[in-house]
């Protein structure tokens, strides 16, 4: 790991009537636009998709972490997240990320283990304690049948 702090940069350009573009070094471009529930087209990452799926990629990026320094095996991590937006004092903002997570374990693994290393997960992504909105996960444990 390098140290910090890190620098992160990300360069956004559009025009009047087409999809911004965002770019970043060593990364595809990535075309985004308003979502629809702003007037936008659709059918393109928006920032608010883009900030929801921080959250799920960051979660997801933390537990393999935490899972690898803990030595602990898993088969597969599954996260779907719902980012709640909303007006706050005449303040449009994010209110809370509900973080769904299914991971699938080998037979005969330590579920409670697995448990606890998913909340740790949580607990560590960089993205939700970045934010100020309230971040809540929901967690599935499953063994192969």
């Amino acid at each position: 790991m390098h140290e910090f702090p890190h620098h992160y940069t990300v360069s956004a350009s559009g025009q009047p009537d087409a999809e911004v573009i965002l770019t970043s070094d060593g990364v595809p471009a990535l075309p985004s636009d308003a979502p629809v529930e702003f007037g936008g087209p659709g059918g393109h990452w928006s920032p608010e998709s883009l900030l929801v799926a921080a959250v799920a990629d960051c979660f997801v990026l933390s537990f393999r972490a935490i899972a690898r320094a803990s030595r602990f095996e898993w088969l597969d991590i599954a996260c779907d997240v719902t980012g709640d937006l909303d007006r706050v004092e005449r303040v449009t903002q994010f209110t809370s990320f509900h973080i769904r997570a299914s991971l699938t374990i080998p037979a005969g693994a330590d579920a409670v283990k697995a448990e606890r290393l998913l909340e740790k997960s949580e607990a560590a992504c960089l993205i939700t304690n970045s934010l100020k909105a309230d971040s809540h996960l929901k967690t599935e444990i499953r063994e192969p049948s």
